[in-house]
């Protein structure tokens, strides 16, 4: 199979974005807490810009790029004003192994760079196939810290921040 078009998110997306993002929420519990507002989960305060996978009419795949907040950045060590967040990053069942989730990270690695910013993300300690991903990717461990949240089994989340390599910046 060939690989899905990557492309800017639109309006008209944002329906198929919500259950693609469902399919994702009940194969993986991602996210962990199905939002009240999908749409809106899909597109947190500080949204830069955001992309998806596509096949036809089909999104197979998310992401967005976001201002990052002071505790992450901490985390992470650099000014927050030089830093963009990846987030709502996810991939259907049918588009795994297809370089989808590869692919959508690095169009934000991409966007980010071009406005001369270095990115972070937060991953969840139960997502082990996307820390697998972003370590692939040369992305580096920051620093780990409890969330305000509990996981689907009950447990305090515990969110680790990773940073990307340095020669994904201008």
């Amino acid at each position: 199979m060939e690989r899905p078009e990557i492309r800017r998110r639109r309006d008209d997306d944002m329906k198929a974005c919500v259950e693609a993002l469902a399919t994702v929420h009940e194969a993986d519990r991602y996210p962990a807490r199905w939002p009240a507002d999908p749409a809106g989960w899909l597109t947190p305060d500080g949204l830069l810009e955001a992309w998806v996978a596509v096949d036809g009419t089909d999104v197979l795949g998310h992401v967005a790029l976001t201002r990052t907040d002071r505790v992450m950045a901490a985390d992470a060590g650099l000014p927050p004003d030089e830093l963009a967040s990846v987030s709502r990053l996810f991939a259907t069942a049918s588009a795994r192994r297809r370089g989808v989730a590869s692919a959508l990270l690095a169009t934000a690695t991409t966007a980010a760079t071009a406005i001369g910013l270095r990115l972070v993300l937060e991953v969840e300690d139960g997502g082990g196939a996307a820390v697998a991903l972003y370590e692939r990717a040369g992305w580096r461990h920051a620093g780990s810290r409890p969330g305000d949240w509990r996981t689907a089994d009950g447990r305090t989340a515990l969110l680790h921040t990773y940073v990307a390599p340095a020669g994904a910046t201008r």
